[in-house]
Order: C-alpha cells, then structure tokens, then sequence
C-alpha cells in the first residue's frame, strides 16, 4: 500500500477552499447536535413540553418529539433540491451564498422561539446542502479525505455547541436553550463573507463552455503542487473526458444504460447510511440517556462528541490509506456487533450495570458510525454519478437520504416509549437486520474508487468494469487518451441511452 504524501497535494488557495467548504458544514452539525441536546434541558422542556401527570414533571411527549426531529427533513428536500438547482445553474459558489443566507432566516425563527409551533416551524425552514464542490477541486489522492471531512466538521460542529449546551443546562431561564441555537448566525455569516475569495470548481466552469475561466481557476488550485506542464496534461484530460462524455446532462439520463447501476449505488448507500439507526444516538440519543437515568445527560453528550470527532479523524486518516470498501466493512461489523449487544442488554432485568452498558455501547456504535458509514456514504456518492450527471445524481440520492431520515427519525420515539411499542434498548435488534442487508450491499455493489479520478471513474463504468474488480483494475492511459477508440466507446454509450 503506496504512502498518501497529503500535504503535497495543497497550496494555499487549495487548503483555504477545503477548509472553508469545511467550515459551511459546521452549521449542520450546530443544529443537529444543539437541538438534540437542548431539549433534554428543563428550560426547553417546561417552555414547550408538557406536565407529566403522573410525576409532575414537565417532558416532551414522543408524538411531538417525533415530529420536532422528523419535520425538518421537509426543508432539507426544498434544500436539496433548491440548492442543486442554483449549484447547476449558477455555480457552486451561489449554492454556498444563498443557503448561508437562507440559514440566518431559519435560525432567527428559531432563536426567537415564544411557544412549540414557532419552533417547529424554524426547524421545519432549516435545510442542508451535501457540497459536492470538494471532490470537484481536490486530487484523486486526497479526494476520500476531503470529502469525508464534511462529517468531521459535523462531528467538530456538534462537539463545540454540547460544550456550550453543557454551560448552560444549568440555567432556569430560556437563556439554556437560546444562546446555543445563537451559535447558527456564526458559520452562515462566515461563509457569506469570505465564499467569493476561493476559486470557483473548474469542472463546472467547463461545463458552462467557459474554459478560459475553468483553466485560470484549476491552475491557481494546482499551481505550485506539480509542474506546469502537468498542470496543462491534467487540465485537457479533464476536458476531453467531459467532450467525449456521452450524457448532456438531462435528469432522466440517470436512468439510461449504465448511470442506472450508478444511480443505483449513490441512492442505495444513502438510504443504508440513515437506516442502520444513527438517529437513535445524534437524535434522541440525549433524551433517552435521561429517561434511563444513568449519566448525566449533557455529560454524555459531550464524552459523545470527543469520541466522535476522534474516531472520524482515524477515518479519515485512513480513507486514501485503506480504501472505502475495507472501511465500510470494519465499521459495519463493530456497528452490528455494538447495536446487537445494546439490544440484548434490553432483555435483561433493568439494572444500574445493564443501563450503564446500554449507554457505553450506544457511544461505541455511535464512534464506528462516524468511522466509516457517516463519511463514505458521501464520499462515494460524490465519486459514482457521471461528470454532466452529478448534481442531478446527488439530488436524487439526497431525497432518498432525507427520506429515510424522516422515516426513520419519525419512527424512533414510538418505538423505544410506551405506551407505543416501548421496546427501549431492544430496538437494537431491528437496526442490527439493518446493518446485515447495508453489509452485503457493500459487498456486491459498492466500488472501491480510492486513487482514481472522477474521469477514470467515469470510463471503468462506461466500459463496463465489474464492481469488484474496481480497485484492481489498471486504467488504460494511452487508450483513456486516444480519441479514437474514446469515439468508438462514446458511440457505444450513446446507443444504450436511446
């Protein structure tokens, strides 16, 4: 296994764009992290829970839990898709400047919250866009780091607003709550001053036929890690593939021929990412750790987080190292054997030792989430789709994603409380049948694209290359750069679209 040389790869103008598309990330994990610990706090629950007749204690009741965490999915899809369209259609750097500035209208809903249906709704308008601007800039060889990095600023983002969730779980007033959800104005405001000084992606550039602009913007990001010449071959490598590509970049193309199998994979391992149960921990994992009575809550929370941004700092060390099959199979199989044991923990008689190690594995299997499912999932689905086809590809795989976020998110509060199915720990079991099915999924139809470009990606799908057979198999150069026989490939493609 050849050494990654990471920081060759990098010139200012290149780490100041990785770090910023990082950074834009960072709000998700604010709003996910801090609304699933602010309402655990007393001050969030007596503002808009309800008494519990039979203790006399304020609690959220599961139907509106359920509905507070699984809502907000509706505005990720108008996200989703909003946010595709102005990417496609005005560059990836208008995509980054008007969802920061969308942000900041979400989040002043929200942090001015007087009663329940005000708060539902600023979840409701809050939405997410997955970049696919990192894979687009970066080299092969630091591609899996860079886009699995999204999940390291999420893990970063959730571990900085628990610290402050922490300080103020002890206040009474509505100050607990607010002053972590005042945390969303920071990041959008960043983004929204600073997006214009990083160079635009140079594949979408020649997309639009502005190839003088692309080539200006792809030499600032290279220039100084490679030779000029270098810099020159790889830049008319990237426009031949995007000229001889036989997608013009129609929706339903995604469909045809051999984006199908593409379409396919991106859409599958999106849903698998949100079903194996993450939503159990990053959602309710607050919440249920209080209703069990162990550690403190907001404690956990945090000894969540450090774990968390540890364990995806190793996967990400090892992502261009190892490859992402090996990954998504290490952390599947400590995911099921860490959720099968907490499901099996909820059989026995409730102890202080059960419930201890209920909390203990859920911060295990929580740690090898972010290891390898949480980041390749995105990873991947950045590599698939063809060049012309990717954001039609990450718009439906985002739905598909979101999708199953809701349903599952939805799901949770009535299958872990009574007087609904009131399974509690035991819900691990479901989850473990899940990760069985994601595991045999990578298996069979997950290609391994570690130190590949996106354009020799795209030409081992067009000539038809077994999935497994994806980190064995050596590209042809010289044919890759033959226009003839690229001709007699593209001919081919273009039939089977018909």
């Amino acid at each position: 296994m050849g050494r990654v040389e990471t920081r060759k790869h990098f010139n200012w103008r290149m780490a100041m764009s990785c770090l910023l598309i990082m950074v834009s990330t960072m709000n998700y994990g604010f709003d996910n992290s801090g609304f699933s610990t602010t309402q655990a706090m007393n001050a969030f629950q007596r503002q808009f829970g309800e008494i519990n007749p039979k203790t006399g204690k304020y609690y959220l009741p599961p139907s509106w839990l359920s509905l507070f965490n699984s809502l907000p999915f509706i505005g990720f899809v108008v996200g989703m898709q909003v946010g595709s369209f102005i990417s496609q259609r005005f560059g990836r750097r208008w995509c980054m400047f008007s969802m920061s500035a969308y942000a900041l209208i979400s989040a002043t809903v929200c942090v001015t919250s007087q009663n329940k249906h005000q708060i539902m709704a600023g979840r409701i308008l809050n939405c997410n866009v997955v970049p696919i601007f990192q894979s687009e800039i970066v080299p092969a060889q630091i591609r899996g780091m860079a886009v699995g990095s999204y999940q390291f600023s999420l893990m970063l983002g959730g571990l900085l607003v628990n610290v402050v969730c922490r300080g103020t779980s002890t206040l009474n007033t509505s100050a607990a709550w607010r002053i972590p959800i005042g945390l969303f104005y920071v990041i959008p405001t960043i983004i929204m001053c600073t997006i214009w000084f990083i160079p635009e992606s140079p594949r979408w550039l020649l997309t639009q036929d502005r190839t003088d602009e692309a080539y200006a913007s792809f030499k600032t990001l290279r220039s100084g890690t490679m030779p000029d010449a270098e810099i020159d071959a790889e830049f008319e490598t990237l426009q031949d593939a995007l000229r001889l590509e036989p997608e013009q970049g129609r929706w339903v193309e995604i469909f045809q021929g051999v984006n199908l199998k593409r379409t396919g994979i991106s859409v599958t391992i999106n849903i698998l990412q949100q079903a194996t149960g993450q939503a159990f921990v990053s959602t309710y994992g607050a919440v249920y750790v209080r209703s069990i009575g162990t550690l403190n809550a907001f404690n956990f929370t945090l000894i969540l987080a450090v774990c968390n941004l540890t364990m995806v700092s190793i996967g990400l060390f090892l992502n261009d190292r190892v490859g992402r099959r090996p990954l998504l199979f290490i952390g599947g199989m400590l995911q099921f054997a860490a959720i099968l044991s907490m499901g099996s923990l909820g059989t026995q008689k409730e102890t202080l030792q059960t419930k201890t190690g209920i909390v203990a594995l859920l911060v295990i299997f929580a740690g090898c989430y972010v290891f390898s499912w949480a980041p390749m999932a995105y990873v991947i689905s950045s590599e698939v789709p063809a060049l012309r086809l990717r954001d039609a590809t990450q718009r439906t795989a985002g739905v598909a994603n979101i999708v199953t976020s809701f349903l599952v998110t939805f799901s949770i509060p009535y299958l872990l409380y009574e007087p609904y199915a009131g399974l509690g720990s035991k819900v691990g079991f479901i989850f473990a049948g899940i990760i069985t099915l994601a595991l045999a999924f990578t298996f069979f139809c997950v290609p391994e694209c570690k130190g590949k470009s996106l354009e020799q990606i795209d030409r081992m799908f067009q000539e038809k290359v077994p999935i497994r057979q994806f980190g064995n198999y050596a590209i042809d150069t010289a044919a890759f750069l033959d226009p003839e026989k690229a001709v007699e490939t593209v001919l081919v493609e273009h039939k089977e679209l018909k």
